[in-house]
């Protein structure tokens, strides 16, 4: 739906721009009606009658224009699902932190030798640990 109303958006402003360039300017009989060639003063803005096809075809083009914009611009305003901008999808969401079970013994207690540790920090022997308070 969208791009039928983009395709026709563009017809109607292509066609607008050649009807505007096919007309005849309201400035080019200014030369005659100042005493040029036998015209009236009246006829320099509109003294020539009912407008002719081209004008009234530039006026239904231009109406059909507005309306398309409006209607593009109400489905713009109103859709479903809000496109993200680029610098948004560029942005990677932050690492959530992952909790890592330890296994444990038979007495819920993580054994010393199951945890890794740097060849320079002094970890204490199993036998410096005293055993866990007994209820």
């Amino acid at each position: 739906m969208d791009i039928i109303l983009l395709v026709l958006h563009v017809v109607l402003s292509l066609g607008i721009i050649t009807l505007v360039l096919l007309q005849k300017g309201a400035g080019a009989s200014a030369g005659a009606a100042f005493g040029g060639g036998g015209g009236g003063a009246g006829s320099v803005f509109g003294a020539t009658g009912s407008s002719n096809f081209l004008s009234k075809t530039t006026a239904v083009f231009a109406v059909g224009f507005f309306i398309n914009s409006l209607v593009l611009a109400y489905l713009a305003a109103n859709r479903e699902i809000q496109s993200e901008s680029v610098i948004d999808a560029l942005i990677e969401p932050p690492a959530t932190e992952l909790s890592v079970p330890m296994p444990a013994n038979d007495a819920g207690n993580i054994p010393m030798a199951d945890i890794p540790v740097a060849d320079d920090v002094d970890v204490p022997a199993a036998t410096d640990v005293p055993p866990p308070a007994s209820e």
